[in-house]
């Protein structure tokens, strides 16, 4: 997190004001037609991008989506179909997990040069350093849509007004009960914590800094995830600043941040709102924030401006490879996949 106040605030200025940029002329290629890669479509639709590609081995996942929003479909053989495509402005990764890392390099093989890969774009942060390597000269990024969020930024710069965060604590419960475990391979929940709790540690630590000092527990047993069911701990971030976490897959909840600063006290619950709760009260409120496109996923719309005007990127910073790499290690740290 940026420590200028100014910065912050340029940031969330531009985030509520990409409505006044200019898309219908750019052309993008989405790889993958699922439901998160239909969450793009709806983003690129709302943007008035009009050149738009999805690709997918399944002709009848491509066609379906292509047909209610107006774009092109392309189906069959990845690599010889996408050997044939010329270069796109963005291409956007976003079949499953376990398919990302290859789909990518399909992708650079083809001649693509702006890639926005779905996250976590790999349960295995070394996949992540390899790809690195080969993709010199391609700008590459992981879409971890929910460092976009306008109410993050709007967050970042109310705490660094009133100094900077004191202390943070921060919740990734897991609906488990809600998981459709037919959908994909399993080591995509054995690594439950980088296929999905991710989403929000990697919030915590781009509010606080990565970890320096770390306490951590893991403790009960699933069948599909036996590191643990339960997990908590505790530390301090690059940035001097104290955490803790809590997670019971086992109970009930849901995924929340809590920051401290010296003035008050702030919320990210649910993640896409913020409260706040003053010094000397006990009644948290609502904060208003802007937001340039509400009828899409928030983020989503966010990062593929960023992704198409690459000198967003001096502003807002979207996660390269290395970063991403970094996020799963400290889940492995927290999970206990490194035992």
């Amino acid at each position: 997190m940026s420590n200028n106040v100014n910065d912050n605030e340029e940031s969330y200025k531009i985030l509520t004001s990409l409505d006044s940029l200019d898309f219908q002329n750019k052309s993008v290629l989405i790889l993958g037609a699922g439901w998160m890669a239909r969450q793009y479509v709806i983003a690129l639709k709302e943007m008035n991008v009009k050149d738009v590609i999805i690709f997918s081995r399944n002709k009848e996942r491509a066609t379906s989506l292509c047909d209610e929003f107006g774009y092109k479909p392309l189906f069959g053989n990845a690599e010889e179909v996408l050997s044939k495509i010329s270069e796109k402005d963005l291409t956007i990764v976003s079949t499953s997990i376990n398919s990302l890392i290859q789909m990518t390099k399909f992708a650079i093989q083809s001649g693509q040069k702006n890639i926005l890969v779905e996250k976590p774009g790999s349960l295995y942060y070394d996949e992540l350093l390899k790809l690195q390597k080969i993709s010199e000269n391609i700008r590459i990024r992981i879409a971890y849509n929910r460092l976009t969020y306008p109410n993050l930024h709007k967050l970042k710069s109310l705490v660094l007004k009133e100094g900077s965060i004191s202390s943070c604590n921060f919740n990734f419960t897991e609906r488990i009960q809600s998981i459709d475990f037919k959908k994909e391979n399993p080591d995509v929940y054995s690594r439950w914590g980088i296929s999905n709790s991710l989403h929000i540690i990697s919030m915590v630590f781009d509010l606080i800094g990565f970890p320096n000092e770390f306490l951590f527990y893991q403790s009960g047993k699933l069948e599909w995830h036996p590191t643990g069911s339960i997990f908590v701990g505790s530390g301090l971030s690059e940035n001097n600043i104290p955490f803790s976490y809590h997670a019971d897959w086992g109970s009930s909840g849901r995924w929340g941040i809590e920051i401290m600063t010296k003035e008050n006290a702030y919320r990210l619950i649910s993640l896409e709102e913020l409260f706040v709760c003053r010094k000397n009260s006990f009644e948290w409120k609502k904060i208003h924030f802007d937001i340039s496109y509400p009828k899409a996923k928030h983020g989503v719309c966010e990062e593929i401006a960023i992704m198409l005007y690459p000198k967003l990127e001096e502003n807002i910073n979207l996660v390269t490879l290395e970063k991403a790499a970094k996020f799963n290690q400290m889940a492995e740290k927290i999970l206990g996949y490194d035992k």
